[in-house]
């Protein structure tokens, strides 16, 4: 009896573990069959199709900037310096004194030579009193012809003394006035290399006086830009032609007024393969100064641009890429050429995509691989997703 009840407690421990083995077995073939019919989704990203548009971007050129007329002041005589009549960087007119030079000296010329008119102007009339005695003579053939001709020959030479005389004084009376040097024109007087009691001469620039009303802006073409440019047409009709342009300070802001070009050179620099151009640029503010630099800008505009976001790129040994989207929704990457200049959000291609293509605008460097499936959806519709997901987690 107690074996027959042992053997039965047996078998039904052992029912009881066949049994939960049987249940683990369906459970793991019933998740094993959910898992295996389960079809995973393509992911999504945000995707833009080209369309031709209208582009404006700006070349830079560095620049350096110059007043219409800088004059270096030098002075016409020699002397010592012994006043500054004007400060550094005074705004002055023509004409007005900036610097006097010791006129002791010249005003004594000056008094010298005007008594030495006076000596002439009275040999003049002395000899002329001569000559008319000498003719009256000679008429009565009191005096032979030959004093008579002497006579107005003394005339003639006290009368050539007399010019010469006048020409001392003119020429001593200038250069009194040059011991006040002047402004040669109107504008903004620069640094004074030289103080009171300096010795100076005409081989010393005492200052340079800049007119800054308006401004002279030059910058550089290579040679190719200045191919492009005459084969728009002769010279002057490009220049003419040309939108006008803007200037960009040191400091990185734009200059309130707008310049135009009005001058290229005609001869390429072999140095630097480049060309120069001018550009004017009114100053009303005087905010502009000569030897300062800046950037041109000089506008590009296209009418059929085929646009696209920086980000949507990626950058390869020197190559640019973009991710285009087939028609099976499949990502292909593609080698994409663009513009030089760009405005630092987008680029401009010129080779490598064409209206109507589909480019992949994220995910682009992370997670976008090349023949990777996606699900393409808008830029707005990616942007609510996010904010859907932001949403989420702040609610959480």
């Amino acid at each position: 009896m107690y074996k027959i009840m042992k053997i039965k407690k047996l078998f039904v421990k052992h029912a009881c573990r066949v049994a939960m083995v049987a249940w683990g077995v369906a459970t793991l073939s019933s998740c094993g069959g959910k898992q295996t019919g389960m079809v995973q989704e393509a992911p999504e990203y945000a995707v833009i199709t080209l369309e031709p548009t209208v582009t404006k971007l700006n070349n830079a050129y560095p620049a350096t900037i110059q007043g219409i007329q800088d004059v270096q002041v030098r002075p016409y005589v020699p002397g010592f310096l012994t006043r500054l009549l004007v400060d550094e960087g005074a705004q002055v007119k023509k004409g007005q004194a900036l610097f006097e030079i010791d006129p002791v000296f010249y005003k004594q010329t000056y008094e010298a030579a005007k008594a030495q008119v006076a000596v002439a102007e009275a040999s003049v009339e002395t000899a002329r009193l001569v000559a008319e005695n000498q003719r009256e003579l000679a008429d009565r053939n009191i005096v032979s012809q030959f004093d008579k001709q002497k006579a107005e020959n003394d005339l003639a030479t006290a009368k050539a003394q007399l010019e010469s005389a006048k020409a001392n004084l003119i020429s001593a009376r200038q250069n009194l006035d040059y011991t006040k040097v002047t402004s040669p024109s109107d504008g903004v007087v620069g640094t004074f290399p030289f103080r009171v009691g300096s010795l100076v001469s005409s081989q010393n620039e005492l200052t340079t006086v800049s007119d800054i009303s308006r401004m002279y802006v030059y910058f550089s073409l290579n040679e190719k830009q200045l191919i492009d440019l005459t084969r728009q047409g002769a010279t002057q009709e490009a220049i003419a032609s040309m939108p006008a342009v803007e200037l960009k300070l040191a400091d990185g802001t734009l200059f309130s007024q707008k310049g135009r070009i009005d001058a290229i050179s005609g001869v390429i620099d072999p140095a630097t393969g480049s060309a120069s151009v001018r550009a004017v640029f009114e100053n009303p503010d005087r905010i502009l100064r000569s030897g300062a630099s800046g950037v041109v800008l000089l506008p590009v505009q296209s009418d059929s641009s085929l646009v696209i976001p920086q980000s949507a790129t990626s950058e390869i040994q020197d190559k640019r890429f973009a991710f285009v989207v087939t028609d099976s929704s499949t990502v292909k990457m593609v080698e994409i050429a663009t513009l030089s200049i760009d405005d630092g959000q987008t680029f401009v291609v010129t080779s490598g995509l064409k209206p109507g293509d589909r480019v992949v605008v994220e995910g682009v460097g992370t997670s976008v691989r090349d023949g990777m499936k996606i699900k393409p959806i808008t830029p707005a519709e990616s942007a609510a997703k996010l904010r859907g997901a932001t949403a989420g987690q702040t609610e959480k």
